[in-house]
């Protein structure tokens, strides 16, 4: 927790400190401590950009260097790229040509509790989640009136608190959704050390549920707030993928309260960005019209080795041109599965299908040679008008991470009205759908029909819109398609042919080295 809080405030100002001229007297002029830093509203601000900053860098240095969690790589356990890692190597989507460590453990799914890339997004988590608490211990109602923030301020600080409950609570949802039955902390938790207590799955989802439903009044209306900063549309988009998932997550479904939610969203005022390969470009902030919540990145300012840096880099090789991508290198590791190649019904005319393939076979018959899958072009770090993105190296991309935005949702709802939720209805279900595959065929030649849109059809189409986009293991496992062999792909279960899993890997172990720290905890079943 000193850590913490030094590498928050260190983060947040930066004070000096004056030598002293009694050599009895020793006291710093300034001390950098809890009660000091929040006695300043001006502070406040700050240190609310580095609890947002956590998703996107690693440490008080980019790309590194004076890292916030030390023991790893930051590039590889940059929050992003450790999450997207998570939910996209193990399925048909993406594949990775490096065997860095116990990566190809992620392809393969036979990961235990000691690999790294598992400890990598669980620590991120709890760092995260960390910051959050130590914001929230230091603003609540008592804690304002006697560091005298009145007025303006205090509306403000009470909406930064309300963020901050957001942010908290959608770091506890990542740890739901991989992990079920994890450490569980607030700042009603005394600073120092102990051992946290596990709370289960079905108790953590109810949590993650009442803090969202307890902030949406306090958050800025949607559509609102500074870019890259949660309101009131993020909170209802994380409630919709909670209910959604809540059969999962529960036994329980929730699909009417998900259909709620995801009404709330669509009826906020966003629309889809006529321009499908808009959203993913280095001028993608422009794209505020459809993304709900981004993570920001900047060439110049928020540089890392994870993020898009890695999305855009590691998807480029072979034949391909790095300058066509707004880089000035590729890595040559990842490319997807012929198997996701063939959810696209017209490669020819779908926008969305992005694939680089001169070079490159379909086939995989050795997952560490790059030109063997096709590669995606989905994300560059080059603007609409053709522009590369503003660093002069190559190195860092201007291209944001859109963490959610409209598509998703209009599927969401349609999946709900299909799995049986009240409140909504199937032809609207199907007029976004339909909207979606305007947008990819620049026509309604790609329309369906009522009769074609079928829960299958749903999952399909998520991965043809939302591909790449950290969505399609929770997508594979709702759809009971992660781990059975009713659906396989090429390396699935580590075989060229794929094959059926054991199906306790729908959740990802507790790592070692926290279950060697802490009695209080119980490894999941199966590892």
């Amino acid at each position: 927790m000193n850590y913490i809080k030094k590498m928050l405030f260190t983060g947040a100002i930066a004070m000096s400190v004056a030598s002293c001229t009694d050599d009895l007297d020793l006291a710093p002029k300034y001390e950098i401590t809890s009660a000091t830093v929040y006695q300043d509203f001006s502070n406040y601000k700050s240190i609310l950009a580095k609890i947002y900053a956590g998703y996107a860098l690693t440490g008080q240095s980019g790309p590194d260097g004076s890292p916030d969690v030390s023991g790893f790589d930051e590039g590889k356990s940059n929050y992003i790229r450790a999450y997207w890692s998570l939910q996209e190597l193990p399925t048909d989507e993406a594949v990775i040509a490096w065997n860095d460590g116990t990566l190809f453990d992620l392809h393969d799914m036979d990961w235990s509790s000691s690999n790294e890339y598992i400890r990598m997004i669980y620590d991120r988590i709890y760092f995260q989640i960390a910051l959050c608490n130590e914001f929230l211990r230091n603003t609540t109602d008592a804690k304002l009136s006697e560091n005298g923030i009145t007025g303006a301020n205090l509306e403000e600080a009470k909406t930064f608190r309300a963020e901050v409950r957001f942010l908290r609570a959608m770091s506890y949802w990542h740890a739901l959704d991989l992990f079920g039955n994890v450490p569980f902390v607030t700042e009603e938790d005394a600073v120092g050390a102990f051992f946290p207590e596990q709370i289960n799955r079905s108790d953590l989802f109810n949590y993650v549920e009442s803090e969202l439903l307890a902030v949406e009044p306090e958050l800025v209306e949607a559509r609102q707030n500074e870019y890259a900063r949660a309101d009131k549309a993020a909170a209802w988009t994380v409630l919709t993928k909670l209910y959604l998932n809540a059969e999962v997550y529960t036994g329980q479904n929730r699909y009417t309260d998900a259909v709620t939610y995801s009404k709330k969203v669509i009826d906020a005022g966003y629309s889809l960005v006529p321009n499908y390969q808009d959203l993913f470009l280095a001028d993608n902030h422009t794209a505020r019209q459809e993304v709900i919540l981004p993570v920001a990145f900047d060439g110049q300012n928020t540089r890392t080795w994870g993020g898009t840096t890695f999305l855009i880099h590691g998807a480029v090789g072979g034949s391909m041109n790095p300058s066509e991508f707004g880089i000035n290198s590729g890595w040559a590791g990842l490319r997807t599965t012929k198997e996701f190649i063939g959810l696209f019904q017209n490669t020819d005319i779908d926008e969305r299908a992005m694939f680089y393939t001169e070079g490159q076979s379909l086939e995989i018959n050795n997952i560490s040679t790059f030109t063997q899958g096709y590669a995606i072009t989905k994300f560059k770090n080059i603007t609409a008008a053709g522009e590369a993105g503003s660093d002069q190296s190559g190195d860092f991309p201007d291209t944001d991470f859109p963490m959610f935005r409209l598509a998703d949702v209009y599927l969401m709802y349609a999946e709900a009205v299909l799995r049986g939720g009240a409140g909504g209805d199937r032809s609207t279900a199907l007029s976004y759908v339909n909207l979606l595959r305007e947008r990819a065929y620049g026509s309604t030649a790609g329309n369906i029909s009522g009769s074609q849109l079928t829960l299958d059809f749903i999952l399909n189409e998520r991965g043809r819109e939302l591909y790449w986009e950290g969505h399609r293991r929770m997508d594979l496992i709702r759809f009971n398609e992660f781990t059975s062999g009713d659906y396989t792909w090429a390396w699935k279960g580590g075989v060229q042919e794929g094959r059926e899993v054991e199906g306790f890997r729908t959740l990802y172990p507790l790592p070692t080295s926290d279950l060697s720290a802490n009695p209080n905890l119980d490894q999941n079943n199966g590892y």
